[in-house]
């Protein structure tokens, strides 16, 4: 890879970096009156961003090798940008119906957007933690956005303490690594990892810089401020559930493929771990769970556990396993909040599984959405879901990493349980007090999500070969 002076790569950031400062100062001149127009606007400038991004080509490296643009930066990039996007657009109803949206809202989404851009491209130590920070930030005040709310107010808090003890670690990690290879930059960490006889030193820095990492992807065991956030962020649940992790996650495959790829069978293990220790949580805790929001926290706990499974492999078939699972959760869980968000009485939220009793007789186009996202979050053929599993764990196989893959099948099963119940009291149980009508974004939203969750079966070439391709920019 050659040094680039071309600073035309790093206009989406630039994009999103002003805009969102341009949009802080036209809500500071109209106070809340336009905090509708504001949040249509940083749509805009998300969509802007995903443009410059699409058009990019090639690989290339800034800012003294901190900084790289390659086909696997631009493909996360997108699928970062289209959730938060999403999310956003998904949001607009229930602030109209809480009183009003407060201009601030969309900017500290761009603000965090800006943060999971430079993390994805980060290809250096300090450019990493300068774009974790500027994420975990924004996302910090967003957790605590309802400021007349104690529960808002708490899980910010709980999610600010637990990300300072992650970013601790993470810098202590990252302070040995500097230390034991001479460098932050992660192709010049590769070339001073000797394979053959890899430092204990450097061993404990790699694994404070994956103890922080897997914070920000809620992997077990550090994966407590998840259902806390997740259950009392309302309405930024979704956000919670899917961007951040998505960006995280692709930091952290960046991470252990660029920087360490001689120590394989070190981070290996510490995956494995991760993997095998999220799926069976996720799958086992969320069984109790009578509060939707709660038992999706878990689910998303379980979900990234599944992708680590694809990231165990160290292949780059395995990369492509977690690009493609990436992807499809994305669109499962924005679909899936659609519903959450459109649990609607009496212009309160509802929040209670057993609220969903009858609703297929209520809303049958409702429950059958929700029913089909269900079944392909439970991985059963030939939704989506399904497909997102077999690629993982078919990487995993041809590792030779065969105790894995049945242990994640089998938690799979375990898993299903918890959908499939949510689907049985729609379909079975008697029914309850009609929800209000759903808004039309959330409709679109979820119909959308509906028919790529239930058609992927039929042309899924273009996403298997998009991700092929970014997965080979690793290696």
């Amino acid at each position: 890879m050659v040094q680039s002076l071309n600073l035309v790569v790093i206009v989406p950031e630039l994009v999103l970096a002003i805009g969102a400062m341009a949009l802080l100062m036209l809500g500071v001149a109209t106070r809340q009156e336009r905090g509708e127009l504001v949040l249509w606007l940083a749509v805009g400038v998300l969509v802007m961003s995903g443009i410059f991004v699409a058009a990019g080509e090639g690989t290339e490296l800034l800012f003294n090798g901190s900084f790289i643009v390659d086909p696997y930066a631009r493909m996360l990039k997108l699928l970062t940008l289209t959730g938060r996007g999403v999310a956003l657009i998904m949001s607009i109803d229930y602030w109209r119906d809480s009183g009003g949206l407060k201009f601030e809202f969309p900017i500290l989404v761009l603000f965090a957007a800006t943060g999971m851009l430079m993390m994805i491209s980060a290809y250096d130590l300090i450019a990493l933690y300068i774009g974790l920070e500027l994420q975990s930030l924004a996302l910090y005040v967003i957790a605590a956005f309802k400021r007349d709310s104690a529960l808002s107010s708490e899980a910010g808090l709980k999610y600010f303490v637990l990300g300072a003890l992650s970013s601790g670690m993470l810098l202590y990690g990252a302070s040995l690594v500097y230390g034991f290879t001479g460098s932050t930059e992660f192709n010049q960490i590769a070339a001073s990892v000797q394979p053959s006889d890899p430092n204990l030193g450097l061993i404990f820095g790699l694994v404070f810089v994956l103890a922080g990492l897997a914070f920000k992807i809620s992997a077990v065991p550090f994966h407590m401020w998840t259902p806390d956030a997740m259950r009392r962020a309302t309405p930024v649940t979704a956000f919670f559930a899917a961007a951040p992790k998505l960006a995280a996650m692709a930091l952290l495959v960046r991470v252990v493929i660029s920087a360490f790829p001689a120590i394989t069978m070190e981070w290996q293990q510490i995956v494995v771990f991760l993997a095998i220790a999220s799926m069976a949580l996720g799958s086992f805790a969320a069984i109790g769970q009578r509060n939707i929001k709660r038992l999706m926290a878990y689910s998303s706990i379980g979900h990234m556990g599944y992708a680590l499974v694809g990231l165990a492999a160290g292949t780059a078939e395995g990369v492509q396993g977690v690009i493609i699972y990436l992807a499809i959760y994305l669109v499962m869980t924005l679909g899936m909040f659609a519903c959450i968000l459109a649990m609607r009485r009496d212009g309160k939220m509802v929040e209670q599984i057993d609220q969903l009793s009858g609703l297929s007789r209520t809303k049958p186009l409702m429950a059958l959405a929700m029913a089909v996202l269900l079944f392909s979050l439970a991985g059963i053929p030939p939704l989506a879901g399904f497909f997102a599993k077999f690629y993982v764990f078919l990487a995993a196989i041809e590792s030779g990493l065969y105790v894995l893959a049945v242990i994640g099948v089998l938690l799979s099963v375990v898993g299903a349980f918890y959908y499939l119940r949510i689907v049985k009291i729609m379909y079975f149980d008697d029914p309850v007090e009609r929800f209000e009508p759903m808004p039309a974004t959330l409709a679109t939203i979820l119909g959308v999500s509906g028919v790529f969750t239930l058609l992927y079966f039929v042309y899924p070439a273009p996403l298997v070969a998009a991700a092929e391709i970014a997965a080979k920019s690793l290696f």
